[in-house]
């Protein structure tokens, strides 16, 4: 009896063996089919995951925040276009060597660029907004000759003429010179700049009254600034007044 015995101990330890091994073996089995579904949220820690081993098409959108991720931790090839926008960029993050300049619009004050807004020294002025010291105003003589003074928007006269005529040939003299005799009131206005001194009673460009075909009296103004008439065919001396462009 004793000797059956002993001959059914291995064979009952070769069976223990076996079973201990079917079930290791299945433990391992069902650990290596374990997917994410069968993971509790938050049961695995961060540092528990090796890196490289869980693609991004994996996580779900949102599921990972912005301060979770390593700074440079994703290059700018990897971001969709449109996924980051102006206001999630840091102050000077970008500088005009990345910007591309062919996207840009016209800056809103350079409007006027084109036809420049203070151009110095120009020659011709048609396309300036504002104009300095031009020599010309779209093909126009810009400013006051020597002898004149700039008054009331235009060129005077600082001298009265060197003969006395009657008032047609004054104003005939004038329109050659490219201007004409002033208004009367302007001219005792001018009378009493400093330096102007009106040689007697001048013709004005104004006609008071006219009693007859070629008879009609013209406006004169006196030293004082006095405004008085005269027949039209009298002598008086006279000065022009040129416009500022011509």
């Amino acid at each position: 009896m004793r000797s059956g015995t002993r001959r059914r101990q291995p064979a009952l330890a070769i069976a223990v063996v076996a079973l201990f091994v079917a079930l290791g073996g299945g433990t391992v089995y069902a650990a290596a089919k374990i997917n994410g579904k069968q993971i509790r949220p938050n049961s695995l820690p961060g540092n528990r995951v090796a890196p490289n081993s869980l693609p991004g098409n994996r996580l779900a959108p949102g599921s990972v925040s912005g301060n979770r991720l390593q700074p440079g931790s994703i290059s700018s090839d990897l971001l969709a276009p449109g996924t980051v926008s102006a206001t999630q960029l840091a102050p000077g993050s970008v500088t005009g060597v990345q910007i591309d300049v062919a996207t840009l619009g016209q800056v809103p004050t350079a409007v006027h660029a084109d036809s420049a807004d203070s151009a110095r020294d120009a020659e011709t002025a048609l396309n300036a907004v504002n104009a300095l010291d031009a020599e010309r105003v779209n093909g126009h003589s810009a400013g006051c000759a020597n002898g004149t003074r700039f008054f009331a928007g235009a060129c005077w006269q600082a001298s009265s003429s060197e003969a006395a005529v009657p008032a047609p040939t004054a104003a005939q003299a004038c329109a050659t010179q490219g201007g004409e005799l002033p208004d009367a009131l302007l001219l005792a206005a001018f009378s009493q700049q400093p330096g102007i001194v009106l040689a007697g009673d001048e013709w004005s460009g104004d006609i008071p009254t006219i009693s007859a075909l070629d008879m009609y009296g013209v406006a004169t103004v006196s030293p004082s600034g006095q405004i008085g008439f005269a027949g039209s065919t009298t002598n008086h001396k006279y000065r022009c007044v040129i416009p500022l462009v011509t």
